[in-house]
């Protein structure tokens, strides 16, 4: 059983969310410190095994020999999967995927209905007191019998599908290894088994992103993949911002090679008041902002208590990343 000396946090919990990570990190003793206290974490590193950070990790964790485990209170860890920080085979990093999953599930179906109801023309009919009889809204209607494309499986991706599958659509899952095939898809694709992206593309009503941003995920749709989807498909991105050529999606928007975008990330935030995609046509943003779960610092904790017990066990933690998780354009 690994034993544990000291944690180091820079996560702001207080009240009894610090009282629950004191009973959860316990016999080891527990110290807190503020992220932009440098000479504190300076002081303090080399007598820490475990670090539990507010933001992504940095070279200052990874070169002290002694840090074994870290773990980054966030989910979409790609600042955190540079190469050489996953070099050292005696260091496990961790996140807190899943925390928001519900949130974010929800956060897709809002992005995917406001463009199926071309939420932003009824708008300006309001604004401007117009009352159309019949309201155009295409081939869309509704997501009753549409297919819907998810390309990523982590627990985003199965939170959306038990959703979709409530509103009655045709599912297309791709995830990597048969634990993601969830039991709501209609058809399964696995990376792991040489399995693509091709049949959700130019099958799919819908394309939802929610998987990790990798060097084998960045820009992944990009003008081929674009090219492969229906001219009345949505591109809806919950992921991050790299997963798609944001250029090559502008390109698509105005060519109508594609029927219209939902937006949450950018691949460069915050968005330049001068980035093309403002301007661009049928297109629905949100600032990489989701409603906040009213639980979120619980299910962070929820997870640091399971993590701790299976660090404790020798068994494998949750929400690690591997090699495969490696992103060198950040």
């Amino acid at each position: 059983m690994p034993d544990i000396k000291h944690v180091l946090t820079t996560v702001a919990y207080e009240g009894w969310h610090l009282d629950a990570l004191r009973e959860i990190v316990a016999p080891a003793p527990l110290t807190v410190l503020d992220p932009d206290d440098a000479a504190g974490i300076a002081e303090l590193l080399p007598q820490v095994d475990v670090a539990v950070l507010r933001a992504d990790l940095d070279e200052r964790y990874v070169s002290t020999p002694n840090v074994r485990w870290i773990h980054c209170d966030h989910a979409g860890l790609n600042k955190s999967a540079r190469p050489q920080f996953l070099r050292r085979d005696d260091l496990i990093i961790t996140g807190s995927a899943g925390r928001a999953a519900p949130a974010l599930a929800q956060h897709c179906l809002f992005l995917m209905l406001a463009l199926i109801y071309d939420a932003p023309t009824l708008e300006l009919d309001r604004q401007d007191h117009a009352w159309r009889k019949r309201v155009d809204l295409g081939p869309a209607r509704c997501l009753y019998g549409k297919t819907v494309g998810i390309i990523g499986m982590g627990h985003t991706g199965h939170a959306l599908a038990s959703l979709l599958k409530a509103c009655g659509s045709r599912i297309l899952a791709y995830g990597r290894g048969v634990h993601q095939r969830p039991p709501e898809a209609d058809q399964y694709f696995d990376a792991s088994l040489g399995e693509t992206i091709d049949t959700i593309l130019t099958q799919s009503d819908v394309v939802v992103l929610s998987i990790r941003l990798t060097d084998e995920t960045y820009h992944m749709i990009d003008a081929a993949a674009l090219a492969k989807m229906k001219p009345s498909a949505h591109l809806i991105n919950m992921a991050r911002g790299s997963v798609v050529d944001e250029a090559a999606l502008v390109d698509a928007l105005y060519a109508g090679t594609i029927a219209g975008a939902g937006l949450d990330v950018f691949e460069q935030e915050p968005l330049p008041p001068d980035a093309a995609i403002w301007d661009a046509p049928h297109v629905i943003m949100t600032p990489h902002q989701t409603a906040e779960m009213p639980d979120l610092k619980a299910r962070s904790l929820d997870i640091l208590s399971e993590n701790f017990r299976r660090y404790r066990a020798d068994e494998p933690l949750l929400g690690r990343l591997r090699a495969s998780d490696a992103y060198s354009h950040a």
